[in-house]
């Protein structure tokens, strides 16, 4: 095999001119800072949820098969440039912006934070080191996709997020958010990259509270050390000097709990042990 590259989080390889590899690892990121701590077992949560999804999910996907605890080959495919996010609840950046005037939402909208939305909306962003929320207009206009693209991937997107609620609501989760990435394989948009809790905010129904921030089974944990901590601040300062932001040491307590709460995740939604 052929090394490609490396991610954030997963190692990518060359098996032939059709297929890759991806190696997922323990590595955790957050506000797009990587960190020197390895979450353990996260790789392999990742990459047994990437399959788990790819098989109940009945859109088109490049998943060919799992090779490992924390391999699985995919089919080549050319990626758009754009990440497919949908919000399920009024939270995460979409408040954040909503507060600094920068988006608006539908009328009506109850804006208490962790609000359930009225219906789930399609928040796209670009796909790059920085990602940069566009509307339609910003995406056409950037040219990452075209006009029956966008349409294809808000419909897509939506109905995937509908179909996963469902499914997590049904082990006692609430899918607050998703985020997704397409490409093309065989002139037809496809599903792929990876789907788990790094892609997703997972909170538990029975400590669901309206108002406050919630208890996360998926990297907001992280997130929320981070910015209660003021690291958040300090990331966005380096990058206004144009300084590289410095990863703090995560707490022993948070790896512990990050690593527990992956796995409980992952055993309730697919009916699995690890």
């Amino acid at each position: 095999m052929k090394f490609l590259t490396s991610g954030k989080v997963k190692d990518i390889y060359e098996i032939d001119d059709d297929t890759i590899l991806f190696k997922f690892s323990d590595r955790v990121s957050a506000y797009d800072v990587k960190f020197k701590q390895d979450i353990p077992r996260k790789g392999e949560v990742l990459c047994k949820f990437a399959e788990f999804w790819f098989n109940e999910l009945s859109v088109s996907n490049h998943f060919v098969r799992r090779e490992s605890d924390t391999e699985i080959v995919v089919k080549k495919m050319q990626m758009l440039p754009i990440e497919c996010i949908v919000r399920g609840y009024f939270y995460g950046s979409l408040a954040d912006r909503w507060k600094r005037g920068k988006v608006t939402v539908p009328e009506g909208t109850d804006t208490t934070l962790a609000a359930k939305l009225p219906e789930p909306i399609f928040d796209p962003t670009t796909k790059s080191e920085h990602d940069i929320p566009v509307d339609k207009v910003k995406a056409l206009e950037m040219n990452l996709v075209t006009d029956e693209q966008y349409n294809w991937l808000k419909k897509t997107s939506i109905e995937i997020y509908k179909k996963m609620a469902e499914i997590a609501d049904g082990v006692g989760f609430i899918l607050a958010d998703l985020k997704l990435e397409f490409g093309i394989l065989n002139g037809q948009i496809t599903l792929g990259d990876s789907i788990g809790p790094d892609e997703y905010r997972l909170w538990p129904k029975e400590s669901f509270a309206i108002g406050k921030i919630q208890d996360a089974y998926d990297k907001q944990l992280l997130r929320d050390w981070l910015t209660v901590n003021g690291y958040q601040k300090q990331f966005d300062d380096a990058r206004d000097m144009e300084q590289e932001p410095v990863a703090p040491e995560i707490p022993k307590e948070i790896i512990t709990k990050m690593s527990e709460r992956y796995v409980i995740a992952y055993e309730k939604l697919s009916g699995k042990s690890l």
